[in-house]
């Protein structure tokens, strides 16, 4: 349980440090939030969680290049859940 409430303080906290930079009105990496328990542990995402990568689904070559988010949305975890929710992992 710390694990996942660091991992999103960490997410929280590059977000708003992120948000001042070049970032896309659109792409808010926060609302993967949902997401995070099924990238970073195990399990199956929430339908949240599945609506939000659709939403976000544009924005994932910027997470992959931004090295504060590579390592969640290239993970294999993060491919289980890109696969469970039928959002194809980008080729950037």
């Amino acid at each position: 349980m710390k694990f996942t409430t660091l991992m999103l303080i960490t997410f929280v906290i590059i977000a708003m440090v992120e948000s001042f930079g070049e970032v896309a009105q659109s792409c808010v990496v926060t609302e993967l939030a949902p997401c995070l328990p099924a990238m970073t542990l195990t399990g199956d995402p929430t339908t949240e969680c599945c609506d939000k990568l659709v939403e976000q689904k544009p924005c994932l070559c910027g997470y992959i290049r931004n090295p504060a988010y590579s390592m969640y949305v290239t993970s294999p975890n993060a491919r289980k859940v890109l696969d469970f929710c039928k959002v194809p992992f980008p080729s950037c």
